[in-house]
Parts: structure tokens; sequence; C-alpha cells
């Protein structure tokens, strides 16, 4: 009987254990605030709103953002419950232009170092890359459980890769390996982003093909992911193109991919008048709204072990 029990119990602690030991990351383009998106309806302060409420019901541990302005860097801040972030604006250094943030939860995560390259042929500093149209930035930090010890440390990078640029894509995702190797050494890494390229081109696999990274897409273990990652503010659109990934090192064991596609309905003017639904219970009202979506990008979360 104190057999079964003691093993019972041991069943138990491992499995609290493996529990504890989940992480929950995440990549989010969360689009620049520009004034042609509230002409067309996508106003940023709505899309915010969306989206901190997406972020603090999946409560990631680290969520890698993209062209996210200081704005908006404050009023996400506001709106997500317990995160802090690192990063700079990638036009200066400080806080002008893009940044590509991480955040992360403060309580369950400890930040025990940080910094930022530029993907161009000098990362010391802003400066456009070969062909690219855009400064670009890859902020990265180093981070521990708060309930492990620091030998148990991982790195994070994060990084918008250019959307014009081919030789700066190329050239850019060389320059990410190598600085990689150089910050983290054998630390497990997590580099989440937008790359501006699918899985079937060939800069993908200077990451995948590197020996230091895997697709967490290819590698998990359950997935849902009935889209691409790319939106264009249209809800109809399809797309098999993941070109937002999460890459992870060969130790990660990943147990649940997803890109998610939650939306968020906004009144039709021209179409105000309630009507009843198909099979639908008598006492419910519906109203034909406008189907938007929080980014034009849909994000990425994976569960990892």
């Amino acid at each position: 009987m104190k057999k079964k029990l003691f093993l019972s119990l041991f069943i138990a602690a491992c499995a609290v254990s493996q529990l504890s030991a989940q992480m929950l990351v995440g990549s989010y383009n969360i689009r620049l605030k520009v004034s042609s998106d509230s002409v067309n309806g996508n106003v940023w302060a709505k899309r915010c709103q969306v989206m901190c409420d997406q972020i603090n019901f999946m409560s990631p541990d680290i969520l890698g953002t993209q062209e996210v302005l200081h704005v908006q860097l404050l009023d996400m801040l506001k709106g997500l419950d317990g995160y802090d972030y690192i990063g700079v604006g990638r036009d200066d250094g400080a806080q002008g232009g893009e940044y590509a943030a991480i955040f992360y939860k403060s309580d369950r995560m400890r930040l025990l170092d940080q910094g930022n390259f530029w993907i161009s042929e000098t990362p010391d500093r802003p400066g456009l890359g070969w062909d690219a149209a855009c400064i670009r930035i890859c902020t990265w930090g180093k981070f521990a459980k708060q309930t492990a010890t620091n030998d148990e440390a991982f790195y994070c990078f994060n990084l918008h890769m250019d959307h014009v640029g081919v030789v700066a894509r190329r050239e850019g995702a060389k320059l990410i390996v190598s600085k990689i190797r150089e910050i983290a050494g054998d630390a497990p890494v997590i580099v989440t982003g937008d790359f501006n390229v699918d899985q079937d081109d060939e800069i993908y696999g200077i990451f995948t093909q590197s020996g230091l990274l895997k697709d967490s897409y290819v590698s998990s273990r359950l997935r849902f992911a009935e889209n691409g990652t790319f939106n264009s503010f249209d809800t109809d659109l399809y797309t098999h193109s993941r070109i937002d990934h999460v890459f992870v090192s060969p130790c990660w064991q990943v147990d649940a991919y997803g890109v998610l596609t939650n939306s968020y309905w906004m009144p039709d003017e021209a179409s105000a008048q309630l009507m009843k639904g198909h099979d639908a219970p008598q006492e419910i009202d519906f109203a034909r709204y406008i189907r938007r979506q929080p980014s034009d990008h849909y994000p990425v979360f994976v569960r990892l072990n």
C-alpha cells in the first residue's frame, strides 16, 4: 500500500514538474500606427485593446513583437497585465522608429542581460543594410525563469527582416546566425520575428540548416494553423505562407504550435437592422457587423518544454 501511494505521489510530482517546465512564447507583428489604416477602419485604439486582451488571455512568458512605434509601446504597456519589455527604436537606438520589442512576464522571467544589433554591414549602429528599404534591428535578451538558476538561462532574439531587399534578407540571415553563435554560445535559443520569407524560401533554409535552429511549426507535437501568418487586413484571404516564425534550439521540445486568427467586429452603419438567425432561438437578435483583424499579421504562439 505504501509503495503504491509513493508511486502515485511520484507520478503526480513528475506531472507538476513537467507542467511548470512548460513555457509559452509568441511572435506578433502588431502593424505600426498609420493614419491610412484609421481611414480604412483599422483604428489603433481598438486594435490595441483587442491585441492586449488577446495577449493577456494567452499570457505568454515571452512575446517578440515587430513594428512597434514608441507611442504604441506605451499604449501596450498600459493594456498588458504584468509585462515589462526590452528594445529600442531602430532609427536611432533610442525612441525613433519601430521597435522589435520583447515583452516578458516580469513575475515569471528574470532578465539577465540584453542588447541590440542592426541587420546591416554595421551591426553596432543604426544604418541601412545592403539593398534594404528600411533600417532593421534585432533585439535580444538573456532570461531565466524566476525559479531557475542562471545556469538554466536561455536567449531570445527578436527581429524584423526587410520586406524589399533580397540581398539584405540573405546577408541579414547569415549575420543573425553568426550573432546567435557569438552572443548565446551553447545556451538554448528562441528566435521570433517577421522574416518576410516563407517556409519555401532559400533564406528560411539559412536558419533551419544552420545546425542551431529548428522551425517550431515543423517540430510541434500538436498544431493549430489553418492559415498562414499574413492577412493584409482581409479576413477572407488564405495563404499557406508562414512569414512569421518561431525558431528554437534543437534541445527544446515543441509541444504545440498555433497561428491564432481571432477577429473582432465593428458596426456596419449601412446594415444596422436587427435580424434573426437561421435555426437560432428567437430571443437572440443579430446585426450585420464588419469583421476585422487587430493586425495585418496573425500572431504565432508556441508551447515549449
